[in-house]
């Protein structure tokens, strides 16, 4: 018998006995944290899979199937020019104008096709925290200063984070573009400018589904969110017609899904997520069926599934714990708020710090960081703690962090935090030290 690992395992247990012998059912705090962490667990799966994460799993899944390998290597690869990767990388993560849980599919999928880890990381921090409708939003909500601050601090901190990941595994990612400088060239199956075209319907179907409410009562983005459904309908119909005629899907199939999603509109005329679910199963009916084992499609559709496979389970698991320990917006969690208002007083370098770790761990849906923030500067928060806020929470929340460990590994996800996390305070503590 190993006494090591029998002493252990008794620990284990004896810890778990414990837990649940002085577990404080019956306790408002504990009662009301449990059902907090159901109710944004709720509000997530109704909000934020079906019309976020499940076309963010197609496009991570399309990425890795349809997208030359030779062409991600040649723009964000480890070997690739640093202006270019660098600039790509963030150019076309604040475009997707994402939360920092649906870019995680994507950021998996062009780091699996052979993403550099410093590009990549831009990517993954710039789509939630470049997001050009929560900037102006902040601009108009919480002032000039803090606008502009948040926009220059998000867009050079997505540059010199994936500068700084690449630098410290320097030797890893030199050994990476040595490799993927000795692979054979990559069989291309079709032009470059259907898969640009194919990946654009893509891109259209996700940010249009997902395109928020104004709040300022702007004349161009209230046009564009009436307007947000039928353009979601063009951009699924040109992808229908791109699956027959470039793809060889069968064009029966496909009229059978365009059919059925027209029926959920007609009979659920005010729920739009409804033929918008439709429409997303039948995609998956479409290319899980392929007759051709090897095809395209097939492949699509299983490296969709496995990404759903890989990164689903932990979000509902990191969400439900966020709001166990913090609550929604406006409702207690296991954490009082009353704790975390009183300790983002004032622009000290704890508070910028508090700031940056709180919300690092918390869950922001898209543009719902505003209105919290204008909330907590109502009660006392200094400026500084503000804009640390703003540049670490958008960017992490523990269901990211978890599903990050999952794709690049502890380490690099523990060095990712830590730099989002030191630079956030730093700028902070400088904002409020100047304002």
């Amino acid at each position: 018998m190993d006494t090591k690992q029998e002493l252990k395992i008794a620990g284990i247990m004896a810890g778990v006995f414990l837990a649940a012998y002085f577990l404080p059912v019956g306790s408002d705090r504990f009662d009301g944290a449990i059902l907090e962490g159901f109710y944004l667990l709720r509000e997530y799966a109704r909000l934020h899979v079906i019309t976020c994460l499940v076309p963010a799993f197609f496009i991570a899944g399309a990425v890795t199937v349809f997208l030359s390998s030779e062409a991600v290597m040649k723009y964000l690869g480890a070997g690739a020019k640093k202006v270019v990767s660098y600039g790509v990388a963030s150019v076309s993560g604040s475009f997707l104008a994402v939360c920092s849980c649906t870019i995680l599919p994507m950021f998996a999928g062009i780091y699996r096709v052979g993403a550099g880890l410093g590009p990549a990381t831009t990517f993954l921090y710039a789509g939630p925290a470049i997001n050009i409708l929560a900037i102006v939003l902040t601009l108009r909500v919480l002032g000039l200063e803090i606008g502009l601050a948040r926009a220059v601090g998000a867009i050079a901190f997505s540059v010199v984070i994936g500068l700084f990941m690449h630098l410290i595994y320097r030797k890893e990612e030199h050994e990476k573009a040595a490799a993927q400088a000795a692979l054979p060239p990559a069989r291309v199956t079709r032009p470059l400018w259907q898969n640009a075209l194919f990946f654009a319907a893509l891109l259209v179907i996700l940010v249009f589904a997902n395109w928020g409410a104004p709040r300022d009562g702007s004349a161009v983005w209230t046009a564009i969110y009436n307007g947000k459904w039928p353009i979601t309908a063009v951009g699924g119909l040109a992808l229908s017609v791109m699956l027959i005629a470039w793809f060889g899907v069968r064009w029966w199939m496909v009229a059978l899904g365009a059919v059925g999603t027209a029926a959920a509109a007609l009979l659920a005329p005010g729920l739009p997520v409804v033929p918008f679910a439709v429409g997303m199963a039948a995609l998956g009916v479409v290319t899980a069926t392929d007759p051709d084992e090897d095809g395209d499609t097939r492949q699509w559709f299983e490296s969709t599934w496995d990404f759903a496979k890989q990164i689903l389970p932990l979000l509902f698991v990191g969400v439900f714990i966020a709001g166990i320990l913090l609550g929604r917006p406006g409702h207690e969690g296991l954490i009082p708020s009353a704790w975390i208002a009183a300790a983002l007083g004032g622009n000290s370098l704890w508070a910028n710090l508090f700031a940056s770790v709180a919300g690092a761990f918390m869950y922001f849906a898209t543009l719902t960081e505003v209105p919290i923030l204008q909330g907590l500067l109502g009660a006392g928060m200094g400026k500084g703690p503000a804009l640390a806020l703003l540049l670490a929470g958008p960017a992490l929340s523990l269901p990211n962090m978890l599903v990050i460990r999952s794709v690049m590994g502890t380490k690099k996800t523990l060095v990712y935090i830590m730099l989002v996390v030191v630079m956030s305070t730093a700028a902070g503590t400088l904002y409020g030290a100047i304002f």
